[in-house]
């Protein structure tokens, strides 16, 4: 999942951004309003974390233009806990609201909670085959048995599972996986593609993990 998080005080931005790569979520950082915008003009996110104080202007102002053409569900990360301030920030189409200081247990939790609304990406639990991955916990198990898989190969299991007899492109898993700044290549993502395909086979998952050769793979298998 690729998360876009509007922050403008960079140590705090650097502890959150932690906490959620930690937490499986691919993490690009914006420290302003034009940042931000730039940021979604690039790229597709699943979930967008915003400030509302940012130093030119607020993350409302985002909130009001992702909303007119359809940008990401945004949980809203701010100091500003009135029932004013609360009220308006959902009237204006956040998905969520959650005021500083804020745990890091509580704010995956948050993030993950709306992306598993109707209508979002995040159901909990992906199954094909055997295999079972549940998305909050971010374990894969097997007959029951749990999987021993890194972030990366949990990270392409649960795309692949996503898009489950569709050809899932490098670039698409490369985008899913590592930050915007991450100094990465595609063969990281072959690497990564390889390890959990030998975990799958080791472990009979009843699914097969097939190579697209020069465009990517597909996880094929279990009933739809």
């Amino acid at each position: 999942m690729r998360l876009l998080l509007v922050e403008d005080h960079a140590p705090l931005a650097e502890a959150l951004a932690g906490g959620l790569r930690r937490a499986g979520f691919a993490v690009d950082v914006a420290g302003t309003v034009g940042e931000a915008r730039s940021a979604a003009s690039a790229a597709p996110y699943d979930l967008a974390v915003l400030d509302l104080g940012l130093p030119d202007g607020s993350g409302l102002d985002l909130l009001r233009e992702w909303r007119g053409r359809g940008g990401p569900p945004a949980v809203l990360l701010t100091a500003r806990g009135a029932l004013g301030d609360r009220v308006a920030g959902l009237d204006e189409g956040a998905d969520d609201y959650v005021v500083k200081p804020v745990e890091m247990p509580e704010l995956v939790a948050r993030c993950r909670a709306v992306l598993r609304r109707p209508g979002q990406r995040a159901g909990r639990l992906l199954e094909a085959g055997h295999l079972v991955l549940d998305t909050t916990l971010r374990e894969a198990t097997c007959r029951g048995v749990p999987l021993a898989l890194g972030r990366r190969e949990t990270g392409v299991l649960e795309a692949l599972l996503r898009r489950r007899n569709r050809v899932v492109p490098r670039s698409v898993l490369l985008e899913q996986l590592y930050d915007r700044d991450a100094d990465v290549g595609l063969n990281a993502v072959d690497a990564a593609v390889s390890r959990l395909r030998r975990a799958l086979e080791a472990s009979d998952a009843g699914v097969e993990l097939r190579t697209v050769r020069g465009v990517g793979w597909m996880l094929t298998g279990g009933a739809e």
